[in-house]
């Protein structure tokens, strides 16, 4: 089945300059059960903001295979709508999108960086995610399309994504 990564609303003459939102961290205690919240993203470039921008506007929208709309979409739709608000273009398929872009080691990850998991078993990659922030602790979450959730912000930490993680690949950013 071919899906087409480019929404159907999308359309370059409407894009938005993103928003800059102000440093809202928040300290925790240590013995709070709370996670550090992330820093500001007053640093990163703006195709990274527009990429987490257009990804979390999903946040909610159920998973559907092959789905690529607000109805429904599954991990490799959101990546390629999230990433063609910047005007990147990605295969479709999250095996295809794990080709592109520069290896990243993962305690080097950044926000914007994909994420590939074997969800499957074995090693074949069958599940993309997009870095979303890193809290103070050093934690990376990621936004990304779950079968059982549908698109959501989940930690790294959680066992299930850690032990499925294959590696980590930069589209936007230094070279």
């Amino acid at each position: 089945m071919m899906v087409s990564c480019t929404p159907s609303y999308y359309k370059h003459s409407t894009k938005k300059s993103p928003t800059v939102r102000k440093n809202t961290t928040t300290k925790v205690a240590k013995t709070s059960k709370t996670k550090p919240e992330h820093k500001s993203n007053a640093y990163l470039s703006s195709s990274v903001k527009t990429i987490l921008k257009e990804a979390k506007s999903y946040e909610g929208t159920k998973y559907q295979y092959g789905g690529n709309t607000r109805s429904g979409i599954d991990c490799s739709g959101l990546v390629c709508n999230a990433y063609s608000e910047a005007d990147i273009k990605l295969p479709r398929r999250s095996a295809d999108m794990a080709n592109e872009g520069k290896p990243v080691k993962l305690s080097e990850v950044k926000e914007g960086d994909l994420l590939f998991f074997a969800t499957s078993g074995g090693s074949t990659i069958s599940h993309v995610a997009i870095v979303h922030h890193i809290n103070d602790a050093g934690e990376v979450f990621f936004i990304h399309s779950s079968s059982s959730k549908g698109v959501t912000i989940s930690s790294l930490e959680e066992t299930y994504w850690k032990n499925r993680f294959v590696k980590a690949k930069r589209i936007v950013g230094e070279s």
